[in-house]
């Protein structure tokens, strides 16, 4: 359908200042189980770096990499170059890449209930494969079964964090699957750090620890509500209306009621929404779904996440001080989020993003000028260096935690219409997975070519996107989901590049009044 046909449909007017509600134990206890979904996709990046770093389990399914790793005359940046080992890790985020496009479908057909299921089935899966395998091809399955659900999950709970959440509260309250997730990496340092000295199967637990939360995640899909947003589209709209009375706590919920109806007006007549989301009226909200999840992974955060026992390994930290060095890491990511969701709603999302990558940018200067000049291809860092150098990455993994962690899912999740949400979802999921697979699979070879410029190429690319979000992101706390449409047309950029639109009410995009964070 043609941009400019649907102008009597969708939402038509601003009623942001009618909405009514406060946070409910429904909501809370909703979000909660929800994002859970985010503690397995934390847990598995987590659990990746630590377990092809223990000796028993490199023996078994990468005996090339064990020896490489245990001949003192391998080059330091060069002893984990290995593609089976990566594939190990990447393969997941493929399968995931994959699973969130299938998973539009059935968000938008389904509702965000089924996806979160099939997501927690498909975790549980992929942890059963992951323990008992006895050979690579089972182990590789499992991380297939295990991207699946990531797929899956990755694409519902953040749209169903977005649509439960009062618009007031909505960035902080979206951020619990960042929060979630970052837990999910601490814990599964934590665990790893204790399993490395269970030998020969501890790689097993850590592995199949990944059942828990799982199992967790699907009874929670299972008596999680809807959403009134996703029963409204499918055109349960009296039981949509009492959801939505029950978790915003009041029968006053006319205004929010109204917007989502007008959304679903225009949802319903959309058949192809992937074809729907090239059209000009929808071009801001695809830049972002694709730039703000590829920027997210090209600050080099995963790099570090995935391979932090490995990485402090190759700059001679000792097996128990590498990993020691990754539970530190992932406690400073967890703890940095808590500074986010406390300060979204307050600073804003541009704020949190710029200075986050102004931080960021510092922080992997100094590493790659530290490991350029006191450390080579055949020597280790100083007692001293190498407590500077994690210091210097807690810092950065601080800054990427109240910034581009939590904001590279929020953002996107928040800004699509009705119409396209899930496939704008599952667009934002597809590109983060992509772009994770690219860096897991290509890092060890880029670590031994690039060796301290590995640093400085990250901070490159965070260069970029802190000047795209500076130039191109508007502001959007506070502004009610279903009417995030309009946002774009007050924009000094955007307002350009969409067609002309006039709305009810004599609001339209020349009268939009341009507010000062919208830049």
């Amino acid at each position: 359908m043609a941009g400019g046909g649907v102008a009597a449909l969708g939402v038509k007017t601003e009623r942001a200042a009618l909405y009514k509600g406060r946070m409910t134990l429904a909501v809370a206890m909703t979000c909660l189980v929800a994002a859970v979904g985010g503690a397995i996709f934390g847990y598995d990046i987590g659990i990746s770096g630590g377990v092809t770093s223990m000796d028993p389990f490199l023996a078994k399914f990468f005996p090339a990499v064990f020896h490489k790793k245990n001949s003192g005359s391998q080059n330091n940046y060069c002893k984990y170059d290995n593609q089976g080992l990566a594939a190990f890790t990447s393969s997941l985020y493929l399968a995931g890449l994959v699973a969130s496009l299938v998973a539009s479908p059935v968000t938008r057909n389904y509702g965000r209930k089924a996806s979160i299921v099939c997501g927690g089935v498909s975790f549980l899966i992929g942890a059963t494969l992951n323990v008992a395998a006895v050979n690579l091809p089972m182990l590789i399955l499992g991380r297939i079964m295990l991207g699946v659900g990531i797929g899956f999950g990755n694409q519902a709970v953040p749209l169903y964090l977005s649509e439960m959440a009062p618009a007031h509260l909505r960035g902080g309250l979206n951020m619990m699957f960042q929060l979630a997730t970052t837990l999910g990496i601490f814990t599964a340092n934590l665990i790893n750090y204790g399993t490395q000295n269970i030998k020969p199967w501890g790689w097993r637990l850590s592995l199949g620890l990944a059942a828990a939360p799982a199992l967790l995640m699907t009874l929670g899909g299972l008596l999680l509500p809807e959403t009134p947003n996703s029963l409204i589209e499918r055109g349960r709209v009296e039981e949509g209306r009492r959801v939505l009375e029950r978790i915003r706590g009041t029968a006053d919920v006319d205004a929010e009621f109204t917007d989502m109806v007008e959304a679903s007006e225009l949802a319903n007549t959309i058949e192809h929404p992937f074809r729907n989301i090239l059209e000009r009226r929808n071009r801001p909200q695809l830049v972002m779904a694709v730039c703000m999840p590829a920027f997210q992974i090209l600050t080099g955060i995963n790099s570090i996440l995935f391979y932090a026992p490995v990485l402090f390994q190759s700059m001679g930290f000792g097996g128990n001080a590498s990993l020691y060095s990754s539970v530190l890491t992932g406690a400073v990511l967890f703890s940095s989020t808590l500074i986010s969701i406390g300060t979204v709603d307050r600073l804003g999302r541009r704020k949190l993003l710029i200075s986050g990558g102004i931080q960021m940018i510092v922080c992997q200067v100094i590493v790659a000028v530290i490991l350029g000049v006191k450390f080579g291809a055949d020597k280790q860092l100083s007692r001293s260096y190498s407590i500077v150098v994690v210091v210097v990455i807690c810092l950065f993994v601080l800054a990427f935690g109240y910034s581009w962690g939590p904001l590279g899912w929020t953002v996107p999740s928040e800004i699509f219409p009705l119409e396209t949400r899930s496939a704008g979802q599952s667009i934002t999921v597809a590109v983060n997975l992509f772009f994770t697979f690219a860096i897991a699979q290509a890092f060890l070879s880029l670590l031994c070519a690039f060796k301290f410029g590995i640093f400085l190429f990250f901070a490159g690319w965070i260069t970029v996107m802190t000047v795209f979000v500076y130039i191109f992101l508007p502001e959007t706390k506070g502004v009610p989901i279903e009417e995030m449409v309009l946002l774009w047309r007050k924009h000094w950029f955007w307002k350009k590049v969409m067609p002309d639109m006039p709305l009810e009410d004599g609001w339209g995009a020349a009268e939009a009044p341009v507010d000062k964070d919208q830049k």
